[in-house]
């Protein structure tokens, strides 16, 4: 009882308050419209229209700088990306591209570079873009040549997944899809226009405080360690969620036979929660401050254009095709994120980041290894892990091993995997968690030994020997692919 009470429940609760942080700050803005976004990629969107620009066919100049440059716009974490990339991979773009929007967009999006470059350094900064993009389209080139086999046959059944819509992309379907971006963007963007509040209202609550008081008592606050606990309105926000799931259970579960009565009311919940999720609510001495924000009029716009579509301008069948193929991904996809957030949650009770500081305080291949492996079991978001990276840096962190970190924490985080596998199967997941992990190490040395004065001949001589070296195991299983009878 007493090794239970010590180390199984706080390990357990630790899981929990993780799980209930990240459904209350970082589900509802981002996670929601990317499931809508990706269902309308699947239901709306040609297959032609994806494959043109990312198909496997398509021309590698055009078809990987596509999908790094599409992903470098979102600013996004990786959670997010993943019903994206789920999106554009089963509407038939080639898994070398879409493996290269995978990767780029959390590793080295605008908000990701621009942050990092402020709280650590410029130089740390231009290094993630390069190396994140280099090694991002060298990933997909990889992925691409080892499952061309399989990547033929999901290409032909894609041919399959809907009816015929034509050959381009319809005007209405690519403003109903541009509204649910600008959506995504409206709810993210930290621009002050948004993230500014230009009205009060307070409610005479003088309990707010004791709420709050309760709630970080029970999920813990510690900005330096990246716990970001629950707010109020973070609970009235998982209340929300699991409103939204009841009632979608009952309204999309069965929208192919047509939108009943619970329909509308989970697409209601859903408009209410991401409005509520979009004001700046605290308590204050005697009350609770709701600031109506520049973010609340943003979503609140694109969410009154996005009805108008979806009821006047959407065929029925449309319609309904649209809101099953977002239930499908979030039946796919939340569940795996909720197990994985909860497992993170436990394995930062156990990890301590004062293991991984002993192991990357140097350049070495251990260190960046540490560094790797402390991104798959300390996930943090994109607006976290750059503070927690500069704490590790002030702790004596390597600024390469620090690299290595930043450029595998978005990609490898535990739901992350979890959600690729089940989207690409366990194959493809385990080889690219494999080159993540090696181009992520590999990244972190060639920075570490630039800070630590190597002249740039010697390490463009050991960049080429490393590509070499690839190249050859590359070229070797190609010609086994080859003689096996692969395509």
């Amino acid at each position: 009882m007493d090794v239970l009470s010590s180390w199984l429940l706080p390990v357990l609760y630790g899981g929990a308050g993780n799980l209930a942080a990240y459904l209350a700050a970082h589900v509802l803005l981002c996670l929601l419209p990317a499931f809508f976004i990706a269902g309308a990629m699947s239901a709306l969107i040609p297959k032609e229209t994806v494959t043109r620009f990312l198909g496997r066919n398509s021309s590698k100049a055009v078809s990987y700088p596509a999908a790094a440059a599409a992903g470098s716009l979102l600013a996004v974490c990786s959670c997010t990306i993943v019903p994206l990339f789920a999106g554009i991979y089963k509407k038939g773009a080639g898994l070398g591209p879409a493996i290269t929007f995978l990767f780029f967009a959390p590793a080295a999006n605008i908000l990701a570079l621009v942050y990092t470059g402020g709280v650590i350094g410029v130089d740390l900064a231009a290094a993630r873009f390069f190396l994140s993009l280099i090694f991002g389209i060298g990933i997909g080139l990889i992925m691409a040549l080892l499952f061309r086999a399989d990547d033929v046959a999901h290409d032909l059944a894609t041919d399959g997944l809907f009816a015929d819509r034509g050959t381009g992309m319809g005007r209405v379907p690519l403003v109903f899809l541009g509204l649910w971006v600008a959506l995504l963007l409206a709810g993210t963007l930290k621009l002050g226009v948004l993230t500014g509040t230009w009205l009060h209202v307070d409610l005479p609550l003088a309990q707010a405080g004791d709420w709050q008081a309760g709630l970080d008592r029970l999920v813990p606050f510690d900005a330096s360690k990246g716990e970001e606990g629950v707010s109020v309105q973070g609970a009235v926000l998982i209340l929300l969620l699991a409103a939204i799931g009841v009632s979608a259970w009952r309204g999309l579960e069965n929208i192919q036979d047509g939108v009943n009565g619970w329909t509308r009311a989970t697409l209601a919940l859903v408009w209410a929660t991401l409005l509520f999720a979009a004001l700046a609510i605290r308590p204050v001495q005697g009350s609770l401050s709701i600031g109506i924000t520049g973010k609340f009029f943003g979503v609140a716009a694109s969410l009154a254009a996005i009805h108008f579509i979806a009821w006047r301008r959407l065929t029925p069948e449309e319609l309904q095709d649209w809101l099953w193929e977002t239930w499908k991904f979030v039946k796919q996809i939340f569940p795996l994120l909720v197990v994985g957030v909860f497992i993170v949650g436990m394995a930062r009770v156990v990890v301590r980041p004062e293991w991984i500081e002993a192991v990357a305080g140097s350049n070495t291949l251990v260190g960046n290894l540490a560094g790797v492996a402390f991104g798959v079991f300390m996930y943090f978001p994109t607006l976290v892990e750059v503070p927690i990276a500069r704490m590790f840096l002030d702790l004596g962190m390597h600024r390469g091993p620090l690299l290595a970190y930043l450029m595998s924490d978005p990609e490898l985080s535990l739901q992350s995997i979890l959600i690729i596998s089940a989207i690409v199967g366990r194959a493809k997941t385990a080889a690219y968690v494999g080159l993540v992990a090696l181009f992520s190490a590999a990244a972190g040395l060639t920075y570490g030994v630039w800070i630590d004065g190597m002249p740039l001949w010697q390490i463009a001589l050991w960049l080429l020997v490393f590509i070499g070296g690839l190249a050859a195991l590359l070229a070797l299983a190609s010609r086994r692919s080859l003689a096996d009878g692969g395509v």
